[in-house]
């Protein structure tokens, strides 16, 4: 038999470890080891604060991230086809989504693994639960163009489609481009449409914000290379 892939999601800050997982799910990290990682380092120091069974020197790490090359990642699966369980390791968040894990977790299917979602913070749902926008229906788009005139484009487009379908679109930009975004949003957006700001969610300094572009034009927080989530709604 093969393998179970357990998705296990980490604490978006290190500041909510003590309630950001709950136990049943540092219960069933604390089982396995094999993992599948996109950093070596920063997975160990996460599951040093768990009380693994096994030492972590003793932990078999493999890595996945935005470099590996796709030929490689079939391989992956190799300690779950010979029976292991294996947990996919997000760097923060939720595997798999806006996350290098995707491929790997189609692979499995494909190849009979059965894959288990574990309970834990997802940046993108957390922001559209305390936005206040449309949760009924709603887009994630990951990462816009990065040059300026597309990302306009973009936008607009975006925003058009918010407004034919009433559905909330959500977006994310590369920390130190995030205040080069809003000012851009504020600047291209409809004075009536809604934009949410979601920022540093789950730590101590945590922004979320939700405004008509219009008064977004008085004031924008300092959002300059800062984790952040963006959701508008026409």
């Amino acid at each position: 038999m093969t393998g179970k892939l357990y998705l296990i999601p980490t604490p978006i800050s290190q500041e909510n470890m003590a309630w950001a997982l709950p136990a049943a799910v540092q219960q069933c990290i604390e089982e396995l080891s094999y993992f599948i990682v996109e950093h070596p380092k920063t997975a160990r120091q996460f599951l040093k604060q768990l009380n693994c069974k096994l030492p972590l020197q003793d932990l078999h790490m493999q890595t996945l991230n935005e470099h590996t090359p796709a030929k490689d990642v079939r391989a992956l699966l190799d300690p779950l086809l010979a029976g292991h369980d294996a947990g996919l390791l997000s760097e923060a968040g939720c595997p798999a989504v806006a996350d290098p894990g995707a491929e790997l977790v189609r692979l499995a299917h494909k190849n009979n693994i059965v894959v288990t979602p574990l309970v834990g913070p997802s940046a993108i749902l957390l922001a559209l639960m305390a936005s206040g926008l449309n949760g009924q229906r709603f887009a994630f788009h990951g990462y816009l163009p990065v040059e300026s005139v597309a990302r306009a484009n973009r936008i607009v487009e975006l925003e058009k489609l918010s407004i034919s379908l009433q559905q909330t679109q959500i977006f994310i930009e590369a920390p130190y481009r995030n205040q080069k975004l809003l000012e851009q949003l504020v600047s291209v957006c409809r004075d009536s449409t809604d934009l949410c700001v979601a920022s540093h969610l789950t730590f101590s300094s945590e922004l979320v914000m939700t405004k008509p572009v219009k008064e977004w034009r008085r004031s924008l927080p300092d959002i300059n290379k800062i984790p952040a989530i963006f959701l508008l709604h026409g």
